[in-house]
């Protein structure tokens, strides 16, 4: 049986869930994907780094208090997270960067990936802002050295958009898209339709853990920008910048005027939308609109996301599921290291590391 080895990139709840599903769940996966996870590495801003390239024990680090856990002190540990250093030299076979979202410019992320894709290693990540912010030329960049760049979970967390498109809408014209992408401000709205106000709604929202300590990208909306651009580059064909995408969030909005349009059939969403046009141009905005009850977005509730791609054929394709959640957010990862293998299992000129040859035999 194959094997490929892992350096994690940032051990906040999303790494740390990956952990733990490959230290839980790790013999069941093997038999069932036909190759094993061992994790080799670790950096974490907080932490520091870990390398063992006989594969780390992840049940201590595990049951460590998170914001506790320190590498340093530990064999093949230091308090420096030595990410560079980690990404380019440790002969790990995929990259998993999952560290904070930098929205202006990407950093320290978009280095993390360029490194990785540098040193002829795979990439999966959820973080937007590599994607975002400079996804053609990291995806040129991964096929100069014949590896992979992908990045589900950087979309609608667990829910597989990018691959729905991708794989399953196959021989459809797609001209646009629409979707409520943000499980803070939505479940936010929510709570003002039932006359909370704004603040309030926003403690809720972090108590349950759907909001960071600083909520700003979620209630500004820069959060489903960058999940515009992506899926207006990716899906329509675009390539979108930042500036290019029109940016409102939810704070203008009033309990009273959530509570009004419900009067009247109506329910406020924060909606981010790209359209193409016949003439290939591609309009992408973010913005607060009072949908009718038939809308396929209206009845999207809580932290469930939806996207609804417009076709040719089919006509309004709306895909739901989980926009936020540690768990759900690892599967994302675990879904890439699954299209690794896909694509790359079968491939022998491919410069990449011996275990692919190893599960080529399986």
């Amino acid at each position: 049986m194959g094997r490929y080895d892992l350096a994690l990139i940032g051990f906040g709840g999303v790494n740390r869930a990956l952990a733990e599903l490959i230290s839980q769940r790790g013999e069941r996966l093997a038999k069932e994907l036909g190759f094993a996870l061992r994790v080799v590495a670790i950096t974490d801003l907080r932490a520091g780094s870990l390398v063992d390239t006989d594969g780390i024990d992840l049940a201590p680090l595990l049951a460590a208090e998170p914001r506790e856990l320190s590498f340093a002190g530990r064999t093949g540990g230091s308090a420096d997270p030595r990410n560079e250093r980690v990404i380019r030299e440790v002969p790990a076979d995929i990259i998993v960067e999952a560290t904070f979202t930098n929205p202006t410019d990407g950093e320290p992320a978009l280095s993390h990936v360029r490194w990785a894709l540098e040193a002829g290693k795979h990439v999966c990540t959820t973080n937007k802002g590599p994607v975002a912010l400079a996804g053609r030329a990291l995806k040129q960049l991964a096929a100069e050295h014949g590896v992979s760049f992908e990045f589900e979970g950087s979309v609608l967390s667990g829910t597989p958009i990018l691959r729905t498109a991708e794989r399953m809408f196959g021989g459809l014209q797609i001209t646009g898209v629409q979707g409520i992408m943000n499980g803070t401000s939505n479940y936010i709205l929510g709570r003002l339709e039932e006359g909370i106000d704004l603040p309030t709604a926003i403690a809720e929202a972090q108590e349950l853990g759907y909001a960071e300590a600083d909520p700003t990208a979620d209630i500004e909306g820069h959060d489903v920008q960058l999940k515009v651009m992506i899926l207006a580059n990716e899906v329509l064909g675009a390539d979108l910048r930042r500036e290019d995408v029109f940016c409102e969030g939810i704070l203008a909005i009033t309990p009273h005027e959530v509570r009004d349009a419900a009067s009247k059939g109506l329910r406020w969403k924060l909606v981010g939308s790209a359209t193409r046009h016949e003439d290939g141009s591609v309009d992408a905005r973010v913005a607060p609109l009072a949908l009718p009850a038939h809308h396929p977005l209206a009845g999207i509730s809580g932290p469930v996301n939806a996207v609804a791609f417009t076709t040719d054929l089919l006509g309004t394709v709306t895909v739901s599921g989980p926009g936020a959640g540690r768990i759900e957010t690892a599967y994302a990862l675990l879904s890439d290291i699954i299209a690794i293998h896909q694509r790359h299992a079968d491939d022998d000129t491919a410069p990449t590391r011996p275990v692919l040859k190893e599960t080529h035999r399986v």
